[in-house]
């Protein structure tokens, strides 16, 4: 292995510069150069780095990664069996169980050894989970909660709300999976009150979280607003809390490092801990939440499969879900479902197995509650999701014109320009001319674009500075510095001391009345109340007239633009489009190409990893 090579791999763009120094660092641990060593390495570390938990040995081997070129010799991945015995080989790389800074399994995936560990905590605490149902159920208090709280309505199908009531109950682990407008909250707010009162009395030591302090904020609130709703008693209903963290604030970070005060030596004092958002957790944080929720305590992840897959490594939940099986229950499982409910539940498609375990801890939550089964971006929503292209484009081009979704298409950026400044200064002017920075935030927040890139001239960053260019033409705002009068900003990383959250979203605004001109950085707080800070001590933020999708996870909006650009990024799949789609109550719109738009909703998100294989198979 020379220079040249290092540097062919390097241009390509194949590996960025920590991938080839860990490479280097493994071989040198080796005490050779061997490419195929140096390459494995440098690939698991590049992989992982986008997504991936793993590196797929089989799905590389003999792929030309490099083209000859130049005098240079193509740089290819050597055969499979060539691959592994080097690997094994070396002193660097372990096999499952053994302490190596790599480990390689049975199945070729090489591993950074924390992402095994990782995997394998996890796995293997999910395991003890489902093994057992828990006992001791007063199962007469029970059948009257169901009743009440789940009543039948005059539909024949299936009320997958009250299937995941009586899962809950039964059951230690279980994953709620549903799209918006499912009644997750709903059900979590019913499933909560179902486990007070089988306590008789006893106090819950419950806690809900969510990855994001937005996302925390919009859980607190759907559950207050769920609970006034319950058909149950007061003393019940005081007992849902009011408090809902996020999962680092719930585990306690350790400032300056990567660990929490509660961890598997040091449990959380929790009866109960309902996760919502659970596709926006990745793998180590993940791993080190399951660990840290003591095992005869319940765990209630909530969360939508078919999102877009963590920012890092790993696609936790649609691992978990088994992303394309069919769920059903085991039989003994279902019998004693049907016992509880007192009538045998209509579960149509659904197969029955032999083996109980993680099958009967899975609920898919089907009917939506917000839109109706003809509406535009139900329709569209669905379509994308099962990646029907065809159906969608269709939809997206109605013959009678379905005023809830829009579909614009251009391929130029002036096309979009042109097309953006109408939309810029409809749904800006109303919120740039009050005062109130309440108003000025609620209006706000009706709207928001989104875009698939962060760069690029069909990106976030270029969309911004259309946004403000606009603006400025028409004397909305007075951009001179970094802070002016109706910037929006986005939190962008968790600051504790001040209680902003990655992904909160506020505006620069003077106080209302105040007649000083002097700006703050408003907020909205948990409880509906205002917060105003210093924007000097804002550290981490971006401005916010556009957003990438992935930051957009948690929200919801009345409109939604969705920007593609005008060729293909692995970035663009049916997840990102579908992910965009349902942040809207009101209406959608697509402007871009119609083949990218058509690329993208054929391309699923696959990210490598064995935790499927460890729990499914």
């Amino acid at each position: 292995m020379n220079k040249d090579y290092i540097t062919n791999i390097y241009n390509k763009g194949l590996l960025t510069e920590l991938d080839i120094y860990f490479a280097g660092f493994i071989t040198d641990l080796c005490g050779n150069d061997d490419p195929d060593v140096f390459l494995g390495a440098a690939l698991t570390s590049h992989v992982t780095g986008n997504g991936d938990v793993c590196l797929d040995l089989a799905a590389m081997a003999a792929k030309v990664l490099v083209e000859k070129q130049n005098g240079n010799e193509p740089i290819v991945c050597p055969q499979l069996s060539v691959w592994r015995d080097k690997l094994l080989a070396a002193p660097a790389v372990g096999r499952p169980g053994e302490f190596r800074p790599l480990v390689l399994d049975q199945k070729h995936r090489l591993y950074l050894y924390r992402y095994w560990d990782y995997e394998k905590r996890l796995s293997d605490s999910i395991k003890i989970r489902v093994q057992e149902d828990v006992r001791d159920i007063d199962v007469p208090l029970l059948e009257r909660g169901i009743k009440r709280l789940f009543p039948e309505d005059k539909e024949k199908a299936a009320n997958w709300q009250k299937v995941a009531g009586i899962v809950s109950i039964l059951k230690r682990f279980c994953v709620i999976s549903g799209g918006p407008g499912t009644g997750k909250t709903f059900t979590i707010a019913r499933i909560l009150a179902l486990l007070i009162e089988q306590a008789r009395g006893a106090r819950l030591r419950i806690f809900l979280c969510a990855p994001t302090g937005k996302a925390a904020a919009k859980l607190k609130e759907s559950i207050k607003n769920a609970r006034d709703t319950l058909d149950c008693g007061e003393d019940v209903r005081k007992a849902i809390p009011n408090e809902v963290y996020t999962i680092h604030r719930m585990l306690r970070t350790i400032p300056g490092s990567p660990y929490f005060h509660h961890h598997s030596e040091n449990l959380l004092p929790a009866d109960i801990v309902v996760v919502d958002e659970a596709s926006m957790v990745d793998l180590a944080l993940m791993s080190k939440l399951v660990q840290a929720v003591p095992t005869d305590a319940r765990l209630i992840l909530v969360g939508d499969k078919d999102q877009l897959a963590s920012v890092e490594a790993g696609s936790v939940l649609g691992d978990i879900c088994g992303r394309d099986i069919i769920h059903g229950f085991s039989r003994d499982f279902f019998d004693k479902m049907t016992k509880i409910d007192g009538a045998r539940l209509e579960i149509e498609g659904r197969k029955l197995g032999d083996r109980p375990g993680l099958i009967d801890c899975i609920v898919l939550l089907k009917k939506n509650y917000r839109f109706a089964e003809g509406s535009g971006i139900y329709g569209l929503s669905r379509s994308v999701n099962q990646g029907d292209a065809d159906t969608a484009i269709k939809l997206l081009n109605p013959l009678k014109g379905d005023k809830s979704i829009e579909w614009g298409k251009f391929t130029l950026p002036n096309d979009l320009t042109r097309k953006f400044t109408k939309r810029i200064l409809a749904w800006h002017s109303a919120y740039l001319k009050t005062d109130d920075p309440r108003k000025a935030l609620e209006l706000l927040n009706r709207f928001k674009i989104l875009c698939a890139l962060k760069k690029g001239p069909f990106g976030v960053e270029a969309l911004n500075k259309v946004a403000e260019r606009v603006l400025v033409q028409q004397g909305l705002i007075s951009p001179g510095k970094q802070w002016y009068r109706g910037k929006p900003i986005l939190i962008i990383r968790n600051d504790y001391h001040l209680g902003l959250f990655n992904g909160d979203l506020g505006i620069i605004m003077s106080v209302q009345g105040s007649g000083s001109e002097d700006l703050y950085a408003f907020f909205p707080g948990t409880s509906g109340e205002l917060r105003r800070f210093l924007p000097q001590r804002i550290a981490d933020h971006e401005t916010a007239y556009a957003m990438t999708v992935h930051k957009s996870q948690g929200s919801e909006f009345e409109e939604v633009l969705l920007v593609l650009p005008d060729k293909n990024y692995p970035v663009l799949t049916r997840e990102l489009i579908y992910t965009a789609i349902t942040r809207a109550r009101r209406k959608v719109s697509i402007w871009g190409p119609e083949k990218i738009c058509i690329t993208a909703i054929k391309q699923k998100i696959v990210r490598t990893s064995g935790l499927r294989d460890a729990l499914w198979e």
